[in-house]
């Protein structure tokens, strides 16, 4: 049961003496199963506990509160945590494929490494999270907040990231083929040794990136802003740069 695995893994001190004290949830005496289905808590606070290795799969984690929370190698595919608060949680290793995300706040969570292809995270905060080597293909970033985030060596092909907020976003060396990135903020993102190819950067704002190195064969970029930006030797094979701002753009096509 959900409970019995999560109450033997929580830290015994004085932060979780209320803990579970929810509206949507409470515990019976005894045997401290829920009243109603099991695995639902949503709204619960299960900040800075140790969740490491429990089996979630499928959970209701709603608006919980998972804030510093050690969630190594946890399984939460299928889990629902939208408007969850995961800032600084630990997520190495988790298992988030199918996991609802939405409205998350993942500033500055560790996720290096995690599987998180097609997971929802439509309007997400992961500001300065670390998503190094993470496998996000097919996931959906629409309207996602990265500011800062680490997503070098990751995996986004064909990932949605349509207006996404990506400025100062560490992208080097990743796999961007077939990534939609239409209307996006790139302002001074690396992208240094990325495969672009065939990503849709259409009407994106690329303005001081570094893309040195990358290859944007059969890349859309018509309406694009290039200025400032820096391309050193980079493949533009039947690129399309139609209608691009390329004002101060170094371009050296190879």
């Amino acid at each position: 049961m959900f409970v019995q695995e999560i109450k033997a893994s929580i830290k015994q001190n004085e932060k979780y003496k209320n803990l579970f004290k929810t509206s949507k949830m409470t515990i019976l005496e005894g045997n401290q199963d829920f009243v109603g289905s099991d695995g639902i808590f949503t709204h619960a606070d299960l900040s800075y506990a140790d969740l490491s290795g429990i089996n979630l799969s499928g959970a209701n984690l709603r608006y919980a509160d998972l804030s510093d929370a050690d969630l190594k190698g946890t399984n939460l595919s299928g889990a629902n945590l939208s408007g969850a608060n995961l800032r600084y949680a630990d997520l190495r290793g988790t298992g988030l494929s199918g996991t609802k995300l939405s409205g998350a706040n993942l500033r500055y969570a560790d996720l290096r490494g995690t599987g998180l292809s097609g997971t929802k995270l439509s309007g997400a905060d992961l500001s300065g999270a670390d998503l190094r080597c993470a496998n996000l293909r097919y996931a959906k970033l629409r309207y996602t907040e990265l500011r800062y985030a680490k997503l070098s060596s990751a995996d986004l092909s064909g990932a949605d990231l349509r207006y996404a907020e990506l400025r100062y976003t560490d992208l080097s060396d990743s796999d961007l083929r077939s990534t939609d990135f239409s209307g996006a903020d790139l302002r001074y993102a690396k992208l240094n040794g990325a495969d672009l190819r065939g990503t849709n950067l259409k009407d994106a704002n690329l303005s001081g990136a570094d893309l040195r190195g990358t290859n944007l064969k059969d890349a859309n970029l018509s309406g694009a802003k290039l200025k400032d930006v820096n391309l050193g030797v980079t493949l533009l094979k039947e690129t399309n740069l139609s209608g691009a701002d390329r004002e101060k753009a170094r371009l050296d096509y190879n």
